[in-house]
């Protein structure tokens, strides 16, 4: 499947803004997202947004989902979750030692490379059907 569209000039510009490596790492991060929804049809359409200046992936139509971001940060960038939410700890138990984890808010990242479908595609997943869990 091909990269989606980006939904705004605004979304596009914070892909565009961000650093090189982070930006392809953010990129990474967009399309694994994309993949994981096209793989959970009870979650519905993903919408993609600016929530606090980041692109942010909700679950509208269903509400299905916690909301995840993704964002440069000053040494990668990070994917971002509902910090009132497990899906950053239940993935931190599930992969221990990770030493890139900020607690229930976020996953860190140095470079692309460190994005594994396999692995983050569960915390995506997670996040995607995170109400339908309750």
């Amino acid at each position: 499947m091909p990269d989606p569209a980006f939904p705004s000039p605004q979304v596009a510009a914070c892909f565009d803004a961000a650093p090189d490596p982070a930006r392809t790492g953010m990129l990474a991060l967009r399309r694994l997202i994309f993949d994981c929804a096209a793989q959970m049809p009870e979650v519905g359409r993903v919408e993609e947004a600016l929530r606090w200046g980041q692109p942010a992936y909700l679950t509208p139509e269903t509400r299905a989902g916690s909301t995840l971001r993704i964002a440069a940060t000053d040494e990668g960038f990070a994917l971002y979750a509902h910090c009132q939410t497990t899906i950053i700890a239940s993935f931190a138990e599930t992969f221990p030692g990770l030493d890139r984890v900020e607690g229930n808010r976020a996953l860190h990242f140095r470079d692309a490379g460190e994005v594994d479908p396999a692995r983050h595609g569960q915390l995506v997943r997670h996040a995607l059907g995170y109400h339908l869990r309750k």
